[in-house]
Order: C-alpha cells, then structure tokens, then sequence
C-alpha cells in the first residue's frame, strides 16, 4: 500500500511540474513548447487536455484540437467549457452536425445557471449561457437556416445582461438580417486551466527540519548566544568561560545583598559566587550564584583563593551554578529512650505488636533484644501477628551498631514492618527484626539512585 502511494505521488508532483511548465509556455505565446511539455505527462487530465486542446488551436491544428478536447469530456462529462470549446472548433472543421450536439449539451450543463465562473478550478473564464446560444445560432447561419438563428438570437437577447451579451447579439441580428455568416465564439487564446499556486510551491525543495537551536546548554542560565568547544571541567564545580580569565574569579560577599532592580541577584552574607563579568558603570558586576546570573554591587566582593582548597571537604565548599551533591553525613539514628539501669531484656511476648519508633514523651520506646536470645527464643516465628509492608533488597552489608539495629549482607532480602522515620526502616531479614538507614536498601524493581550509592561508598 505504501509502494502504491508513493508512486502516485510521485505521478501527481511531476504531472504539476509538466503542467506549470506548459502554462508558463502558453504565456510566452511558445505553443510547440507547451505541447512539448504536455505530450511528457503519462495520465493527463481533463484540464492538462483542455490546455493541448488550446495549444492546437492556437496553431490552427483543428483535428489535433478535436481529438484533444474529445479526451477532454472523456475525462469529464459534466464540463460545459469543454463542450462550448469543442463546438466552436467543430464548426471550424465545418462538422456542424456534431457542432450543433455540443451546443445542446453545453447548454445542457449549464444546468439552468445563467454563468459559470471557472476561476476555482484554474480557467480565468466565465461561460455564459448567451454564448452557448450564440454558436448555436452560427450553426443555423452556415446551415443557411436563417430562421432559426435570428429565433436562436432573440432568445439570447432576453437573457441577462452579461459578458458583452447586448452588444453581440445585436451585430448578430444584423448580420442574419443580411444573410451573413455569423463568426464563432471560443475561449480567447491562452486563456487555460492552471494549476493551483499553492501546489506549485510545494514543487521547490523544503527543509522540514529548519535550523538547528539551542534548548539546553551546559552553562548556567545561557543566552543560548553559540556553541562552545568540549573542555575538561575541574571536578566539583563549574567554572564558565569569560574573556578574561583571572587565577581566581570566584568572590566571596562581606556583606548579604538584596535585590533592588530587576536583574540583581539577592545573596546572603558569605556566599561565593563566580565573577562573570567585571563592574559596568554602575559599579554592579554580573555573577553566577546557585544557578542564577544577576547583578550585585562590585564593592561587596572579596576574592577567594580556590587553588589553596585541599581535600574533599573544602572542595565541597565551592558553589556554582551546577547544584553539588548532597553531604555524606550518615542519617540521625532515631531517639530510643532505653533505661541505662536496668539492661535491655528480650521481647517476652513475640506475637505482641511491632515497636514504633516514633518519639513519645508519655510512653517510653520499647527496647530491642540483643542479636543472640535464647535457644527457646529461636525456635519461635518471629514474623507472628507483624505485617510486611514490602520488601527490599539490600544495597550492601550492613554491621548493627547497637542492640536495636538489623544486621544484614549484600543482596539479603528485608521484610520492611514498618517506617520509623524518612531515614530508618523497621525489617526483619535472616530471622531477625531491627532497624537499619533506609539508604542501605532498594526496593525490588527500583534500581538503587546514583546519590544512594555515593553516600555508601564514602561512608565504607
């Protein structure tokens, strides 16, 4: 189907191309040219016929204009122009028998109408029907039926008015009045079908996809002004490229900064922000500073030594524009208020409900067993009456740091019981139950973020 398709568009663009061709031709008064083109098109239609049919009468060809106009009604059997060209060419070729046929049909066709506009389908004509009688009229005259055409005429005359009708049919009338052959009227020379402009430019080459444009750049609030080259950033931070590049264009304020125009940045006391450009006149500098460029005075700015920065601490201290990660400080394990009398005993009721987490000042938290209980204890289910909430799957080992944690190894699955907090979980795994970080764990089917993984290898 697609095959098929393509090629009858194929078919239909270079039928428009031949077409424009051919009435550019006929414009140039360039007939041979214009059939030249035509002759090229594999599946003319009525109108590309109606245009040969032009081009041979043009060069007084009147059975190569017959035959193309017989094509021409083939094509289409409703086409009272068609049928008005012909008529008026037939009684040329003195065939005014079949003349006469075409003349019924025409008028035929009109369909009552008193004028047909052909503009909206290319033809810079209007057929009126006074015309179709007119011809008629012409047959009679060369018939010697004199009668008939001045019957003919007369009806003509009471039409209305339209397309120079009165004054025709008055020289006509004349000239029956004194036996004359009345002269034929056709479609004026290089007035043809055309194909639609809007067609024809479709024909020139497009470019569908356009220019190329930046909708993202690597550079913090970009203007989108160009493209700049790769080059290897400093780990860490950004640091964007100016025109003239210092040791150091990284400024630290001694004083915080509110915005007071559009366009200015408002910063609080001691951020560092990059130096993107020099003070104006104004004495106002544009900087980088969490993402956003804006302006602060140049007279809040101290330098700031980057080269001296040593170890990961300090580096992590340097902002730009590109948000860094966020501190590897481990998550505050939740409060437990466990008696430091008396040591933590072992659950004696496992089918009681599971403990929560959540700080109270009336009840204190329940404690949590050590991780070795009794042999009797052992053979207990420790999952009874406890609810699993979902399950994840352990992103490295982790060792219990206190008698309440869970102690768990790479790749375990956790029964998750319940949620302490945003930072711990309660879960039960290898017949244990305990809390341990969350970020130590991923659920089945998600994989574990790039942030969950920095913090644990930096903590290991």
């Amino acid at each position: 189907m697609f095959l098929v398709w393509e090629h009858l568009t194929m078919l239909y663009t270079e039928l428009l191309r031949l077409w424009d061709e051919a009435v550019k031709a006929v414009d140039a008064r360039d007939w041979q040219g214009a059939l030249s083109k035509l002759n090229q098109i594999t599946e003319p239609t009525s109108r590309t016929l109606f245009l040969t049919a032009s081009a041979h009468l043009a060069l007084g060809q009147l059975e190569p204009a017959i035959q193309a106009l017989d094509q021409t009604i083939a094509k289409d059997e409703r086409l009272a122009v068609g049928f008005f060209q012909r008529a008026g060419t037939l009684i040329m070729a003195s065939r005014l028998e079949e003349a006469l046929n075409d003349c019924i049909s025409a008028q035929k066709h009109m369909r009552g109408n008193v004028v047909i506009d052909y503009r909206q389908l290319g033809l810079r004509y209007k057929l009126y029907s006074w015309q179709v009688l007119y011809n008629a009229a012409a047959v009679h005259s060369r018939l010697n039926q004199l009668d008939k055409a001045r019957d003919i005429l007369l009806s003509a005359s009471q039409e209305k008015r339209g397309g120079g009708r009165g004054l025709n049919v008055e020289v006509a009338l004349h000239s029956i009045s004194k036996g004359e052959v009345l002269p034929v009227l056709l479609v004026p020379e290089g007035e043809v079908f055309r194909p639609r402009k809007q067609d024809v430019e479709q024909l020139g080459q497009r470019d569908f996809l356009g220019k190329s444009m930046v909708i993202s750049s690597m550079i913090p609030n970009d203007d989108f002004g160009g493209f700049e080259p790769l080059r290897t950033n400093k780990p860490g931070y950004y640091e964007p490229k100016v025109d003239r590049v210092e040791e150091s264009r990284y400024m630290r304020l001694r004083n915080p900064y509110m915005s007071q125009a559009p366009g200015q940045l408002t910063v609080p006391w001691g951020a560092i922000v990059f130096l993107f450009s020099d003070a104006d006149r104004d004495g106002l500098a544009m900087v980088i500073h969490d993402g956003q460029k804006g302006l602060v005075p140049m007279t809040l700015l101290d330098p700031v030594d980057v080269n001296k920065s040593k170890g990961r601490k300090q580096n992590k201290s340097i902002p730009s524009g590109i948000p860094l990660p966020p501190g590897l400080k481990p998550p505050t394990r939740p409060q437990s208020q466990l008696s430091h009398e008396e040591p933590p005993q072992a659950r004696p009721d496992r089918e009681a409900s599971p403990p929560s987490y959540l700080p109270t000042t009336s009840t204190p938290s329940p404690r949590y067993p050590s991780t070795v209980d009794s042999p009797t204890e052992l053979t207990e289910d420790p999952l009874a009456n406890c609810t699993i909430l979902y399950q994840m799957v352990a992103l490295c080992d982790y060792a219990a740091e206190g008698p309440e944690d869970l102690e768990f190894s790479e790749g375990d699955t956790i029964d998750i019981l319940s949620e302490v907090n945003e930072e711990w979980l309660e879960g039960h795994c290898a017949g244990n139950i305990g809390i341990f970080p969350s970020l130590f764990a991923y659920r089945e089917g998600e994989a574990p973020s790039t942030i969950d993984r920095m913090l644990l290898s930096n903590k290991e």
